[in-house]
């Protein structure tokens, strides 16, 4: 640990301070950046590996460019706590991800120095180039703008379609690839094998360079000779290696691989690379948790701890008593599905890149042949289930709620409109806490709703997740959405045997007679004591699990309309669209009259904080209830 007195670092608030440095104390700067990282989120638990591997690249970048006139888009926001350290942010980064503090991503309302906002992976490289021909439109000549894309995120289909569209453009602009072989879990597939094999390939690279090195010498090497440096490296690389450089082969110039923790190398580099014009690709080998020894060794445990630690031992520093306590959503779903495919011979599981975080890594583990990981690639995950569905097999497509955002249109194309038996298991629905606005799952219910043949549904509890779950591998349910939230149910005793639900059937968990609560998913449990209470304060108040927000429970919602005139819908979704939209529509149409109040998430963007916190905000906790249901009587302190 660097001495008191001696930091380098709490010299630096902003890239220029750190550009009055020699290059030679840039390796101390990097250490001391790494040691500030490991000190503040063992207090504040957050994303941890991905920032460590990117330390020196990093100080690099800030250290050459010329920011924030010079873009840096940063590519899986949790790689950027080293940047938002550098860029007037370190005195506040004890409140990262903290109510009211800074987000755990770039966000352009934060600062000058995030150039763009990120959250979800692999929208950088068609930023960047947006950016880039902004910059050439506006004859900027000199304007450097820089995509940085790891952590997984060169799995996605959307940073294709950039270098696709970046490759027939003479933009100037630089992609760094920050290659670490990993997401949240090993990176997976042909490209992470193949970039595997570019960085182990001395003779290619020895060669190449030694190649560029007589063509500069030879004073060929201009701007109107780079298509034949291109085809050169080609053929370099098919004849070292039997097959052709993927960025050159889009005329893409490709660097590397280079030592991404060597600060001295990447500063000659990324200045050599300023003054090099053109599309370019810096393939950068990182090892994400540099520096902390149990990061680097189980990165995926390590990537975003769940709690406090001791940063010289790693000890977990939780001191919540050890009290029984209910299992996470996503563990019931990941036995649950094992439980399922050892009777049902048909379902197979499906996850882009998250098997940990939702739990399929159980299913891949005992049936590795019936449960893949498709990489960061939402969309692909959704039509390849729909291709294994078309031929007979039932699959669990499980993709978190903000991330199904993105495959919204396979859904509708290729699921739906052929009423194929796919199960969505949605994981972290609702609010999701400290990811803030790109990562709360509030938009599903409102967005699956206008789908024909969608059956929507959210378990009150764990056991009525597995209930729901093996609903829906029983035969021609058509497309079954079950959505959960993030964390901790409610009930202890929760494997039981399965039971069929009737699809569209709620049910009446309290009886009442002054006002109805409507309410889909885990709610209910907040619900039902916000109603003990108002019963207490003399107003008798029922409440009603729809557990489906499609098809409605026809039946049940007729019994509440003939029998109350003040009704309550909850929801932690958007208020738009949701089931607070849905019964209102159902008491237009069939000619009901009663006052409706509903309770989620208002027509804004949320940002981070606890869920306790933003439930509280947005009016829908136990206290929020209670007076939605108050503000229904006029003469409510008349009653008491």
């Amino acid at each position: 640990m660097i001495e008191e007195g001696h930091s380098l670092l709490q010299q630096i608030n902003t890239p220029d301070d750190l550009k009055k440095f020699s290059e030679k104390d840039l390796t101390q700067i990097c250490g001391e950046l790494r040691e500030f990282i490991i000190d503040a989120v063992s207090c504040n638990p957050a994303h941890f590996g991905a920032s460590l591997g990117v330390v020196e690249l990093t100080v690099a970048l800030h250290y050459v460019f010329n920011t924030p006139y010079d873009k840096l888009i940063w590519d899986v926001g949790h790689q950027a706590y080293g940047h938002k350290i550098l860029t007037e942010r370190k005195n506040r980064f004890h409140t990262n991800r903290k109510y009211g503090g800074l987000s755990g991503f770039p966000n352009i309302f934060e600062s000058k120095y995030d150039a763009f906002g990120v959250g979800h992976s692999s929208t950088s490289i068609s930023a960047a180039l947006g950016m880039a021909i902004a910059a050439k439109k506006n004859k900027e000549k000199n304007k450097q703008i820089v995509a940085i894309i790891g952590d997984g995120s060169m799995t996605a289909g959307m940073a294709f379609e950039g270098l696709n569209n970046l490759s027939k453009s003479k933009t100037n602009m630089l992609v760094v690839l920050n290659d670490n072989n990993m997401a949240i879990d090993p990176s997976v597939g042909g490209l992470s094998d193949y970039l595997l094999d570019i960085s182990t390939s001395q003779t290619y690279n020895k060669v190449r360079r030694e190649v560029i090195r007589g063509l500069e010498k030879l004073k060929i090497t201009g701007p109107d000779s780079r298509s034949k440096i291109v085809a050169i490296n080609n053929s370099i690389k098919s004849l070292l290696t039997k097959q052709s450089n993927i960025f050159e082969g889009l005329n893409i110039r490709y660097f590397g691989p280079v030592d991404g923790h060597d600060i001295h190398h990447l500063v000659k580099v990324l200045n050599d690379l300023k003054n090099i014009p053109g599309p370019k690709v810096l393939h950068c080998i990182t090892k994400k948790g540099k520096g902390f020894k149990l990061a680097e060794e189980n990165q995926t445990a390590w990537h975003a701890p769940g709690a406090k630690f001791n940063k010289l031992t790693g000890e977990n520093m939780d001191t919540t008593p050890s009290t029984p306590r209910p299992p996470r959503f996503q563990d019931v779903f990941g036995h649950t599905i094992v439980e399922l495919a050892e009777k049902n011979e048909k379902i197979m599981g499906i996850t882009p890149a998250m098997p940990t975080g939702c739990s399929l890594n159980i299913m891949m583990e005992k049936m590795p042949n019936r449960a893949f990981d498709v990489g960061i690639a939402e969309q692909h995950a959704v039509t390849f289930a729909a291709g294994l569905a078309i031929e007979g097999m039932l699959p669990f497509c499980n993709i978190y709620s903000s991330f199904m955002q993105r495959a919204y249109d396979q859904v509708i194309h290729d699921v739906a409109l052929q009423n194929l038996n796919v199960v969505f298991c949605l994981d972290r629905g609702g609010l999701v806490g400290a990811d803030g606005a790109t990562h709360h799952g509030i938009y599903d219910l409102a967005f699956f709703r206008p789908i024909p043949n969608m059956i929507i549904s959210s378990p009150r509890n764990e056991e009525d997740l597995r209930n729901l779950m093996y609903t829906a591998q029983l035969p021609n349910k058509g497309p079954f959405v079950i959505r959960y939230p993030r964390g901790l149910g409610s009930t202890i005793e929760w494997q039981t045997p399965f039971k069929e639900i009737e699809i569209g059937k709620g049910e009446k968990l309290k009886e009442g007679n002054d006002v109805a609560f409507i309410t889909i998913g885990p709610i209910a449990n907040k619900a039902l004591q916000a109603c003990e209470k108002l019963d207490e304060e003399g107003i008798s108040a029922a409440l009603y699990d729809l557990r489906f927000a499609k098809p409605l429970d026809t039946e049940m919602l007729t019994e509440i309309f003939k029998k109350y005139k003040k009704v309550i819908t909850v929801e932690d979704g958007t208020v738009i669209g949701g089931i607070g939209t849905a019964v209102t529509e159902y008491m237009v149409e069939h000619g009901f009259s009663a006052q409706i109040k509903k309770l989620g998430v208002p027509d804004i963007f949320i940002e981070h904080g606890t869920q306790t916190e933003l439930i509280r905000d947005c009016g829908f906790d136990k206290q929020g209830m209670m007076d939605a249901a108050k503000s229904l009587f006029s003469d409510y302190e008349i009653m008491r």
